[in-house]
């Protein structure tokens, strides 16, 4: 819509407001447990990295290293897992491994989750602007998530996803005006959301196609899927990461042990400079 209005062009859909369609119940209810979010004891329970010792990478997976993760790390009964849910399972054991959690200690991935338009249940308008997703998470202890094959972490994702729900979605705003807007648990945890399917790249503002549209990069519990072809012609699927730098060269050292059968010092080398935008 916004790109028809740069080009002085008809307005092919108009902006639909509409924010009561997710208002709170009278009287409020939480209906779901909403691990994802704080309590008021965990406040303190945060991690805390100084920005000087970060470092930022992005790593391009192709149709090779997502066969690679279905074939040889998935049994049968689960092998026809979306794209998005495969990796996510990679990268959230890769990730938790990196940061040496105890291993009795919960963590837990958000997939950001679409209301879906037309589904029963969750009436959300073509046109609608306004934030119209959740992220309930997948849970486990760290050293179980660390242990288990890949499929372990692939069915927990699934059964959190399998939460979204009109039901779900509402129990969520009661949450809010109940608890006070309870921020979001960011210890041990990880937030992922896929934009490969959003259409950032055919959006003209009158100017030809984009060279790149997405979000800009990462924080440390959050990363966002995007489609992307690097200075090699390769197309895949870019995820920026952001973690400190000890943190990330075991983060890196585990990814490539889980995607290919090479060497582990030499395929460091090959996937980094893979890798580069």
């Amino acid at each position: 819509m916004v790109g028809d209005i740069a080009r002085a062009a008809p307005i092919s859909k108009f902006p639909v407001w509409q924010r009561e369609l997710f208002s709170a119940r009278d009287p409020p209810r939480i209906t779901f447990p909403h691990h994802e979010y704080e309590d008021e004891s965990q406040h303190c329970n945060k991690e805390t990295w100084d920005s000087h010792e970060m470092a930022h990478e992005s790593f391009l997976f192709g149709p090779k290293e997502i066969a690679f993760l279905r074939n040889n790390h998935l049994p049968h009964h689960l092998r026809k897992c979306s794209t998005f849910e495969i990796l996510s399972a990679c990268l959230w054991k890769c990730r938790t491994i990196a940061l040496g959690m105890n291993p009795n200690e919960t963590v837990g991935l958000s997939p950001f989750i679409t209301a879906p338009r037309g589904k029963v249940g969750l009436q959300v308008p073509n046109g609608y602007y306004g934030n119209a997703f959740a992220f309930p998470m997948a849970i486990s202890e760290a050293g179980l998530l660390c242990q288990n094959p890949l499929g372990y972490a692939l069915g927990l994702i699934k059964k959190a996803k399998a939460q979204m729900s009109a039901e779900y979605a509402s129990s969520i705003a009661d949450l809010m005006v109940l608890k006070g807007r309870p921020m979001y648990k960011t210890r041990g945890n990880y937030l992922i959301g896929d934009t490969t399917h959003v259409g950032f790249s055919d959006v003209d503002f009158g100017w030809g196609s984009p060279i790149y549209g997405g979000p800009a990069g990462a924080i440390p519990f959050v990363s966002f899927f995007g489609r992307f072809t690097n200075s090699e012609g390769e197309d895949g699927i870019v995820v920026p990461i952001l973690l400190p730098h000890h943190v990330m060269k075991r983060f890196l050292y585990e990814l490539v042990k889980i995607i290919t059968k090479d060497p582990v010092e030499k395929s460091c080398n090959k996937l980094a400079k893979r890798s580069m935008l």
